[in-house]
């Protein structure tokens, strides 16, 4: 809020004062195998980000072996055919780098961060564990037995297992309704032949992503990534494409026991829609509308701090390469449980039958604009946004134009976009917890 006697300057203004990566400063080029490198120059501080994606992930699995994919990635560290795991783990330790692995539905990511003169040795540990892991027996049943352990904890966390119901009911028969982490039945049934072979059928450096960003010239970071995986050779096989998802025809409710606790966890929502729609600006702001500016939005002043209703409270819009959910996330007491769920349905229906109010409109846009340079302060917020930017095709002038597209949207696209996507009355609800007093 601008002090009294100020006046700010007109949203559209103040946005394009920020200077963002764009086509000037972003270094892009494909190599020969196919592998996609960004490349942005940051001399702030020492150190140089990379992070970046392949197409491997839970979708490639067999439902009989879920988790997969997630085994699969957190194997590679575990030892190659050139270094074992305890030679790995001092390589990056030893310099006080990290490099994390982790799979999705469609991909499977990775992050490294080290400081400039350790980024040849870094790259090629990396270039190493994603391309030579030798899946070591004694190394296997270790990680099983964490991936089997933390199964173990998420039966008893009430937000996981709201999570999870979730996405099983909204998603019925969609593969977006497995758990990434699969389930302890399928990753006990898991053996090492089904990681090999894994890895070998589906980890290819065709239409790899690799943001690199910090203290590097961009000519030197595309050099070294090319010397590195440049010579890396192999298809995967074309994926299938992701079927339809319905929204649901009814309310259902779906409520998860777990003894011992007293809050219950709610997830509430619907299918919404992907990042390439056209609606999906419209839809970002109506959702920041809902359950993000300031203190969660509408829903945190209604459900929250007017009511004191729930602990916690917030709106999520997961918009990835196809519809994911658009969902209320909240922290009830169980004798608060109906009224919660009312409340949220109330703003739900109000942000569908009547428009934002312009000043409310201006200052969730000021919101969501004023977001992104925070987004852009460090080296991972940029190497990420720069891989999104990529894996979606939004171009190189994207950042550049994105407050535009903000600003653009007016009250009516706004509404237009929740009716179409939400409707309080056709949503799945699941909780887990005490058993409420709701049905």
């Amino acid at each position: 809020m601008a002090p009294k006697g100020t006046q700010r300057r007109p949203l559209a203004s103040r946005a394009r004062a920020w200077t963002v990566p764009g086509p000037r400063t972003i270094a892009r080029e494909v190599l020969p195998n196919g592998i996609v490198v960004l490349a942005y120059e940051n001399f702030s501080s020492p150190s140089v980000v990379l992070s970046g994606l392949l197409w491997a992930g839970a979708l490639d699995e067999p439902p009989e072996r879920a988790g997969l994919a997630a085994f699969t990635a957190e194997m590679l560290t575990r030892g190659t055919a050139h270094r074992t795991f305890y030679e790995i783990y001092e390589a990056i330790e030893s310099v006080g780098a990290s490099l994390e692995f982790g799979a999705g539905y469609h991909t499977t990511g990775f992050s490294l961060k080290t400081l400039a003169e350790d980024l040849p040795a870094l790259l090629e540990v990396l270039a190493d564990v994603l391309r030579h892991p030798v899946f070591p027996e004694e190394e296997v049943e270790k990680v099983r037995g964490e991936i089997l352990t933390d199964l173990r904890e998420r039966a008893h966390d009430t937000r996981r297992m709201a999570a999870l119901r979730f996405r099983e009911t909204l998603f019925q028969a969609h593969p977006y309704g497995r758990s990434v982490d699969g389930y302890p039945e399928t990753v006990q049934a898991i053996t090492r032949e089904d990681l090999i072979g894994f890895h070998r059928r589906f980890y290819s450096p065709r239409r790899m992503i690799i943001a690199v960003v910090g203290a590097l010239r961009a000519e030197a970071a595309i050099q070294a990534i090319q010397g590195m995986l440049g010579d890396w050779e192999g298809e995967r096989p074309e994926p299938p494409p992701v079927p339809a998802a319905a929204r649901p025809e009814r309310w259902i409710h779906v409520h998860t026991p777990i003894p011992g606790k007293s809050q219950i966890d709610l997830v509430m929502g619907t299918v919404g829609l992907a990042r390439t729609d056209p609606d999906y600006y419209a839809a970002a702001l109506a959702n920041c509308v809902l359950g993000v500016f300031g203190m969660m939005g509408r829903l945190g002043d209604h459900v929250r701090d007017r009511d004191g209703l729930a602990y916690y409270v917030y709106s999520r819009l997961d918009a990835g390469l196809a519809p994911g959910p658009w969902s209320v996330i909240a922290g009830v007491a169980p004798e608060h449980l109906p009224r919660a769920v009312e409340g949220i349905r109330i703003e739900i229906r109000r942000l569908i039958e009547r428009r934002v109010p312009a000043k409310e409109l201006e200052d969730n846009k000021s919101f969501l604009i004023g977001s992104l340079p925070l987004r852009l302060e460090t080296n991972e917020g940029i190497a990420g946004v720069l891989v999104d930017m990529e894996l979606f095709e939004l171009g190189l002038d994207y950042l550049e134009r994105y407050p535009d597209l903000i600003v653009g949207l007016t009250a009516a696209e706004v509404q237009a976009a929740a009716r179409k996507y939400l409707d309080p009355d056709r949503m799945v609800l699941a909780t887990a917890g005490p058993d409420p007093a709701l049905s």
